[in-house]
């Protein structure tokens, strides 16, 4: 699923190229995608404006003219993919919904298992929608980043990856932040040191952002806007690695459960 780094890029890279430009036309082949009844959703949106595009957790929204907002969650598989695109990955060839813009170009959204979400509401009920959803570790400051995870009791992991707690980060990057901070996935939060917790919060954004300038986790399906995978894959130390040698210590990684995740971990480096 794509994290902050990848939501992100892509935020990044359409800001640059789809704002301020119209709807013209839209087209789907997979209607459930459409949170909406489908020629209500695309009465409404041809003619309007892209006037923003930001990102709430792993939310991707832009601001419409006329008061209106398009939401899109990208779920497990989905990516944007702008005017030409590298047709040769099989990845980008899931194309199921197609904006049609004002200069000729096409905005697609791509998806594999087809589990993308796109609902388009009134912008302050889009708002409204996401209050629950935390701040990201870019947002936030070291004391209440600690304050958060501290009052969400659990083990540390599943902390991490809660969404109300502080957002944008998954399976790969939970499990890339706490082996950078020699921190065991599941470490009780009740029971880890103030020095720990700020390591946690370092390492987040240190970790985040060393993927935002990769480009992203192209492990599996997500490509950027012009259909190329990111390259923080070729860097992570610890999610996916089972069975391969710590980069600090050399002992082999692990892989273990937790709740309905997977988390890797150095057994060595990472004491329970």
């Amino acid at each position: 699923m794509p994290e902050f780094p990848e939501v992100e890029t892509t935020r990044k890279s359409l800001e640059s190229k789809v704002l301020n430009r119209t709807f013209v036309d839209v087209w789907t082949d997979e209607p459930k995608i459409i949170k909406k009844d489908w020629s209500s959703f695309r009465k409404e949106i041809i003619g309007k404006k892209i006037v923003r595009i930001w990102r709430k957790g792993k939310n991707l929204i832009f601001d419409l003219s006329g008061g209106l907002s398009m939401l899109t969650h990208l779920k497990l598989t989905g990516h944007y993919l702008y005017d030409r695109w590298n047709e040769k990955d099989p990845m980008n060839s899931f194309v199921h919904a197609k904006f049609i813009l004002d200069n000729g170009k096409t905005l697609a959204l791509s998806d594999l298992r087809k589990f993308a979400k796109i609902e388009l509401k009134k912008k302050e009920e889009i708002e409204k929608d996401l209050e629950k959803i935390g701040p990201d570790p870019f947002q936030i400051g070291s004391e209440e980043f600690e304050a958060k995870i501290r009052k969400k009791r659990g083990k540390i992991k599943q902390v991490l990856m809660d969404q109300t707690v502080v957002s944008g980060i998954g399976n790969i990057y939970s499990d890339e932040i706490l082996w950078e901070s020699n921190v065991h996935p599941e470490r009780k939060t009740a029971d880890i040191s103030e020095k720990e917790m700020q390591d946690i919060y370092k390492s987040s954004k240190k970790i985040l952002k060393k993927a935002l300038e990769a480009g992203g986790t192209s492990i599996s399906d997500f490509r950027n806007t012009e259909g190329i995978k990111g390259k923080f894959g070729e860097i992570k130390k610890a999610y996916g690695r089972e069975g391969q040698k710590c980069f600090r210590c050399s002992s082999l990684i692990k892989r273990k459960k937790i709740g309905q995740r997977s988390a890797h971990f150095c057994p060595s480096c990472q004491k329970l």
